[in-house]
């Protein structure tokens, strides 16, 4: 992205403006006493999956907050490990900043078997959702004011 790091920065861990960039996640707000990104810092998104259906909110915990460098989150279900984790990292580059989105699922049996069963497609749905992401935000990005 042809702005400096602390322009993304701001930008990917604003996680209230998710719903400009994401193709699935419309809306997220701070929760648990949270009011802006840190570790261990809740939040929760709302998604409609696939872009079609259904609806649902998710619980979201901050993993990784490396200012300037790398944060992650964890979508969190019925208890206190993530089923899967999003994050981002950051990189200077020629006068820019080079931004990776990436996507993990927990490592367990259930996570395991859906992937064998349905990884294909939704694997195919996450890069295009991720590509999708971060051009919308490039192009936020890069109309702020230096």
């Amino acid at each position: 992205m042809d702005a400096p790091v602390d322009r993304v920065w701001d930008l990917v861990t604003d996680v209230t403006r998710i719903g400009e960039f994401s193709p699935e996640t419309f809306d997220a707000e701070w929760t648990r006493g949270a009011t802006g990104p840190a570790e261990g810092a809740w939040f929760r998104g709302h998604v409609k999956r696939n872009q079609k259906g259904p609806t649902y909110w998710t619980q979201c915990k901050v993993t990784v907050f490396e200012p300037k460098r790398h944060f992650e989150f964890g979508v969190m279900m019925r208890s206190e490990r993530p089923v899967n984790s999003w994050g981002y990292r950051l990189q200077p580059a020629d006068g820019g900043t080079d931004v990776t989105e990436y996507f993990r699922l927990a490592d367990n049996v259930g996570s395991r078997m859906y992937w064998a069963l349905l990884g294909r497609l939704r694997g195919k749905t996450n890069d295009r959702n991720i590509r999708a992401t971060l051009e919308r935000m490039k192009a936020v990005v890069e109309r702020q004011p230096a």
